[in-house]
């Protein structure tokens, strides 16, 4: 049966256990496994390879993302490091031009060490992928929305543009999760999480998951995993598997009380932009409408005041926690040039200074708001005669 989202959420590759009938997947907390005979086994030979607990969150996850396979990984990073295990030195990647600082810093600082070579393009223009295409691209590697600057890529079109050319497209779909976006239904090969972010949602866990139905992919990548053994522990899996439950929940909140903040910050006289996908104002309005069904909790403004008013905001607010990550259940704010992606500094990927993002969590959003209102009290407001131009923007 096609089950919707939500109930997936809750059932996919969790049925009672049939020794025990828990309702809940247990915690197989085990390093190996017993061998009845030398090479004969139940399924299971060691938890680096196999564990029962991960493999119900595979299940889990290749469900939501609508893929055949997932393999869950020990964090965002290890995933993203097992696929570019994928490739050998001289192989070419084009890359967003707006990523994660983490993984600049692992393409461009560690792995051109190994001869890979990386292009980093503006994927909110396909002509800028298809101009960088070489005989020798072999993945295409996008965020939508991009970490921080919150740009959209047309999956469907980079994805035609990459198969034709035989490449792979890979989608960090951290930012959106699954029950905002379906990457794979787009035409994507492989879709990345970091699982710690909206995926487990309750900031108490550190993982990665790589979803596909690319059989030849999952082969590879599940050998590569294996042999390189970036794998989470059972308790970190099943909390991943329990943060999922609640997911379809969370994101509806997570956005309605993004939507709410979003439009009091783009009203405020003290904020010069405000960039969330689900305000009319955001340049890529319609390509949000069109390939996502929600447009998360991530939101990234400018203070008119610059930097200096972006670090006194950031110091003042009382329920927006000043800490790096997202996607829990609680209100984060921080500035990304001086914290995430501090590693992009100088090159061509740097971030404004004065930006601050905000990961708008559950709480009651009469209270963020009260938080955001006199974080910004007294903060540098736009002229006089930029108020009309503010308000028709954001109309427009």
């Amino acid at each position: 049966m096609d089950y919707g989202f939500a109930t997936r959420a809750i059932h996919a590759g969790q049925e009672p256990d049939p020794e025990t009938g828990s309702v809940i997947v247990p915690i197989y907390q085990t390093s190996t496994y017993a061998q009845s005979e030398v090479g004969v086994h139940k399924g299971y030979e060691y938890s680096r390879t196999d564990n029962p607990t991960r493999t119900a969150l595979h299940a889990c996850l290749a469900a939501l993302e609508g893929g055949t396979y997932a393999l869950a990984f020990a964090s965002g990073l290890g995933a993203t490091t097992t696929l570019m295990l994928m490739l050998k030195a001289g192989d070419h990647v084009i890359v967003g031009d707006d990523v994660y600082g983490g993984t600049y810093r692992l393409f461009q600082r560690v792995m051109t060490e190994f001869g890979l070579v990386f292009d980093f393009v503006d994927m909110a223009n396909p002509d800028e992928v298809r101009a960088a295409l070489r005989p020798e691209t072999r993945m295409v590697w996008l965020e939508t929305p991009t970490n921080p600057l919150v740009k959209l890529a047309d999956i469907r079109a980079i994805s035609a543009l990459a198969r034709q050319h035989g490449a792979l497209t890979v989608v960090d779909n951290t930012f959106a999760s699954p029950y905002g976006q379906q990457p794979l239904a787009l035409g994507a090969d492989i879709v990345l999480h970091s699982t710690t972010k909206y995926l487990g949602g309750h900031s108490d866990v550190v993982g990665g998951a790589i979803i596909t139905s690319h059989e030849q992919a999952y082969e590879r990548l599940k050998f590569l995993q294996n042999a390189a053994g970036a794998v989470p522990g059972a308790f970190d899996s099943w909390l991943v598997l329990r943060g999922v439950k609640t997911l379809a929940v969370r994101m509806r909140e997570h956005e309605r009380n993004a939507f709410e903040v979003a439009r009091f910050l783009e009203q405020h006289p003290a904020v010069e932009r405000v960039i969330y996908p689900g305000l009319p104002s955001h340049p890529q309005y319609e390509l949000a409408r069109q390939q996502m069904q929600c447009f998360g909790g991530m939101i990234s403004l400018i203070l008119c005041g610059g930097e200096a008013a972006g670090r006194e905001m950031v110091r003042r607010t009382k329920l927006f926690t000043l800490a790096e990550s997202l996607g829990g259940v609680e209100s984060l704010i921080e500035m990304p040039a001086a914290m995430t992606h501090a590693s992009v500094t100088g090159s061509k990927l740097e971030v404004p200074a004065g930006l601050v993002r905000l990961s708008v969590g559950i709480e009651d959003v009469a209270d963020l708001l009260t938080d955001l209102k006199q974080a910004l009290a007294d903060a540098p407001t736009r002229a006089v005669g930029q108020e009309a131009l503010v308000a028709n923007h954001s109309e427009a």
